[in-house]
Parts: C-alpha cells; sequence; structure tokens
C-alpha cells in the first residue's frame, strides 16, 4: 500500500519569498511523518478562514473547510462536536483571529477545545492590501491610515495567558521551528495555541525580526508557571522593534486540565464509537 499523497498538486499563488510557504513546509513535514495509511489521513481535519494564510487549505490534501472571515475556530468546533476523534488543525491570519475572530478565540481557549490553532502574523489584513489589524504597531502608514496607526495594539500572548488557553506558544516563520511546535502540541490535549510570527514581504517587511529572537528554553523558562509566561509575554508588545527588542519564541505556558470534549458525556460516547468520517450518516 503506497502512502497517501498529502500535496494537492495546485499551483501556488503566494507572493514569491512569501513566509507562508515556511509555514506550509513545516506543516507537510510533520504530517509526512504523521501519516502512513489513508485511514491516518482521513483521522486529520483542518479549517482555514480567509486572507493570505487561507491559501494553505489548496496546498494539503486533507479533509475539511474553508471557511468565511473570523470563522474558523466556531468552524472546528462543530466538526469536534460531530466527531471528536478526528484530528483538527485550524489556520487564521491574524486579522482573522485577532479581529473578527476575537470572540470566538477567548471562548476556544476558555472551553479548552483539543484543536491545534495556527495563527500566521504578518500584523496587517495583506490579502486587502495592507490595513492595519489588532497587532499593527503605531505609526504604520498605508491608505486607510495615512497618519498612521494611533490604537495601541494587541497582545495575543498575553490574551491567551488571560484565557486559560491550556497550550501557549509562538515561533518564527521557520520550516523546523514550525515541525518542532506541531510536534510538541501533539503531545499536549486541549486547546493549543500557537502563533507564527510571518512578516509579510509586501505590505510588512522583516526588518530584523528573525534577528530580534530567542528560544525560551534557552533561558531556562518554566512553562508551568503561569505569572513568568506572563512576564515573558510582556517582554514584546508587537510595537515594532529597535536595537533593544527582544522577542522570545516557544512555549510560553502549559497546563493540563479537562477538556470541552471530556466534560460532555455526549461526545465521550460518541468518542467511544470511534468512528471515521465514512461512518457518519448523512
Amino acid at each position: 500500500m503506497s502512502k497517501p499523497n498529502i500535496d494537492t498538486g495546485s499551483i501556488n499563488t503566494w507572493c514569491p519569498g512569501c513566509f507562508n510557504f515556511q509555514i506550509l513546509a513545516g506543516f507537510r513535514n510533520f504530517l509526512g511523518k504523521e501519516i502512513k495509511t489513508e485511514k491516518q489521513r482521513e483521522s486529520i481535519a483542518m479549517v482555514a478562514g480567509v486572507g493570505c494564510h487561507a491559501k494553505i487549505y489548496d496546498y494539503v490534501n486533507l479533509n475539511g473547510i474553508n471557511t468565511i472571515h473570523g470563522r474558523v475556530l466556531p468552524t472546528c468546533m462543530g466538526i469536534k462536536i460531530g466527531n471528536p476523534n478526528l484530528t483538527v488543525y485550524g489556520f487564521a491570519g491574524d486579522g482573522d483571529a485577532y479581529s473578527e475572530g476575537i470572540s470566538h478565540l477567548i471562548h476556544a481557549a476558555r472551553y479548552n477545545l483539543d484543536v491545534t490553532f495556527i495563527v500566521h502574523n504578518n500584523q496587517v489584513f495583506a490579502l486587502t492590501v495592507g490595513q492595519p489589524t489588532s497587532v499593527t504597531e503605531k505609526g504604520y502608514k498605508e491608505k486607510t491610515t495615512p497618519e498612521g496607526v494611533v490604537l495601541p495594539t494587541l497582545n495575543p500572548i498575553k490574551l491567551m495567558l488571560s484565557a486559560r488557553a491550556g497550550f501557549v506558544a509562538r515561533v518564527f516563520a521557520d520550516v523546523k521551528q514550525i515541525e518542532w511546535i506541531l510536534k510538541e502540541a501533539k503531545k499536549h490535549k486541549g486547546f493549543k495555541f500557537i502563533e507564527v510570527i510571518q512578516p509579510c514581504v509586501v505590505f510588512h517587511p522583516d526588518k530584523g525580526y528573525k534577528e530580534k529572537t530567542y528560544m525560551l528554553d534557552s533561558k531556562n523558562h518554566d512553562s508551568s508557571d503561569i505569572d513568568k509566561a506572563m512576564k515573558k509575554a510582556s517582554e514584546w508588545d508587537y510595537d515594532g522593534i529597535d536595537k533593544k527588542t527582544k522577542i522570545p519564541l516557544g512555549i510560553f505556558y502549559k497546563e493540563k486540565r479537562k477538556t470541552f470534549e471530556e466534560q460532555h458525556w455526549q461526545l465521550q460516547k460518541l468518542m467511544k464509537k470511534k468512528k471515521s468520517w465514512r461512518d457518519i450518516k448523512r
């Protein structure tokens, strides 16, 4: 039996040099080691929203839904309620997750829904030519903000810690980092929040972001201590970079607690049936 092909063969239309290629490669590398049979491929589903990130849905051969703007997480939740045995990956952009979909993000963390949520953060609405999002730094200028952004940025890591997300992480758009963090997330049961710093080569170029990063492991960070996690999250507030900027990467916080699925007997009963998507009555 041949190994399932996870590449759809679709022509990639991301801009040349886009960091989304790195995210895609890392995800494919991870899946390539996870999926050995067609049954394993069918046990995984993916959801994407609207934005440049969402094209990843076209390039990975998995069942799933390309949903509307800001609604990645409720769609993930619907899939898990329909078949809680599925492993679900949700992909969103920073506009998708932190603007239109921010209420869903907060409550998915509260519910501890057992999904992995990956946010491609380039700090702009890139698909609609560069409007600011909730994490765009003050002073950023484009056609809708000719005098520059004046609002303070949102810090998604702090937000997720405050919302009791059980797994909070951030990496740069690097193939090895993506693959590594997905492996770590797989070990955790519950809501996995992974932000990927992904500079937009057109509207929000990399001005040395990667050079300003460091791994939390290198500082012996205790990921079980929420106060220390919050302190590390405060080191960078998405407010641009300068000579003093330090951007921590890695796992900020991990907490084991009951998942949404474990707290509902109906879903537990459904999980025991070990149904694949082919067994679900239409």
